[in-house]
């Protein structure tokens, strides 16, 4: 009796109670500009050898981006299909309407699997004769084709038929009556490598010995399968290798995977990662900082406490290397990053407070921290540092 009194006093019912009332930027967020998806995708196709078409490759949650708005602005941008890495990315894209051919990227070998994907209108890729013959047996239990692309491996030595035995292999596919042959395709495994253009490198080969196998099996001229190469490093090498198709991941997102790039070409990154200050405080000189305390103050400091860490896809590896963006000015991060928290140094700052917002990817002014700096910075390569922020980081659409 004495709660619902106090209830009616201070007005409680006004207060959200349940999680889809809470503000998804009240703690940390990434902010996605379809816009800039949909610019890079034009930009890019404009690179594109004629009639050669887009497959905006949208797995791991379209980068951390959130696949079905990266899906729809990439339609919207061109692009005529679009690649996912598993059986549930594929089946949730098509649960949110999106129509468009899809590719699995990844390997389906259950007949379990493989009919989940026949009935969702997705094509598997296929790298054995096993695969083949489920799938054949699936189309002609329910009357029709099921469509699917064929990986032949050039040199990543990962999924795809044997290259050596994939003539004779072909031969009898085709005469497989229930599946549809909507691809050929490999992947290059170094074509973001500095020596990429290099005719010994291991890129070129993979080229010259994929060509030779289009020419064995006469479908380098058919254009009702899709011939598919490059990445988004192997696009933006040179229209050599576009074929029929290219499957573009990083490049879309606004990221170049190869140092030198076409000047023209200007890539928009489409994700921010910012987040609110949730504590300020001030300590002395001599004071440690976070777990550890290896980071000890040489003056009075004063520092925001941050409510991300490593459980948001923050790597620990960065504590100590990286700085944040407020209002145009860089603020070190000190300290162990925490598994939600980080520590900034704002010493001689007053305008920053309690619940104002800081960047820790994206730009503000002529200040920008990208996700290829924390890369370098880590050790690691700019796909794993966006394919890390986790679901509990909300992703936020702003146009």
């Amino acid at each position: 009796m004495q709660f619902r009194q106090k209830n009616q006093e201070l007005n409680f019912d006004q207060y959200p109670t349940f999680e889809k009332d809470i503000d998804p930027k009240q703690r940390a967020w990434i902010e996605v500009k379809g816009k800039a998806l949909e610019t890079n995708v034009r930009q890019l196709r404009s690179k594109l050898r004629k009639n050669c078409q887009f497959m905006a490759v949208v797995k791991a949650d379209g980068y951390g981006h959130d696949a079905k708005v990266v899906s729809e602005y990439a339609i919207k941008g061109g692009a005529s299909q679009l690649g996912v890495a598993t059986l549930k990315e594929g089946i949730k894209l098509r649960s949110n309407g999106i129509k468009q051919p899809i590719l699995i990227l990844g390997n389906l070998y259950t007949k379990k699997d493989l009919i989940i994907s026949f009935k969702n209108d997705l094509m598997p890729t296929i790298s054995s004769i096993r695969e083949c013959l489920i799938c054949n047996n699936i189309g002609k239990h329910f009357g029709l084709k099921f469509s699917l692309h064929l990986k032949v491996d050039t040199g990543m030595s990962r999924l795809g038929f044997e290259i050596n035995r994939f003539v004779e292999q072909f031969e009898k596919i085709k005469s497989f009556e229930n599946i549809s042959i909507e691809g050929i395709y490999s992947h290059l495994s170094s074509a973001d490598e500095d020596n990429a253009l290099d005719p010994k490198s291991i890129t070129q080969l993979q080229r010259l010995r994929f060509n030779a196998l289009l020419k064995q099996i006469n479908l380098e001229r058919n254009h009702q399968t899709k011939i598919h190469l490059a990445n988004s490093a192997g696009m933006l090498l040179n229209k050599d290798f576009h074929f029929h198709m290219v499957r573009v991941g990083l490049s879309m997102y606004g990221y170049s995977p190869l140092d030198k790039i076409d000047k023209n070409l200007l890539l928009q990154p489409a994700l921010f990662l910012k987040v609110k200050v949730a504590f300020i405080r001030t300590i002395d000189p001599c004071v440690g900082v976070s777990y550890g305390g290896k980071f000890v103050t040489s003056r009075k400091t004063k520092l925001a406490v941050l409510s991300i860490g490593y459980a948001d896809g923050v790597p620990k590896n960065l504590s100590g290397k990286i700085n944040v963006i407020h209002n145009n000015k860089l603020y070190p991060q000190v300290g162990s990053i925490t598994m939600d928290q980080m520590m900034v140094d704002i010493t001689g700052s007053n305008e920053i407070k309690i619940g104002s917002t800081m960047i820790l990817l994206g730009s503000d002014g002529d200040k920008t921290i990208s996700p290829v700096d924390w890369a370098k910075q880590s050790n690691t390569i700019p796909w794993e540092i966006l394919c890390s922020f986790k679901n509990r980081l909300p992703r936020v659409q702003v146009d």
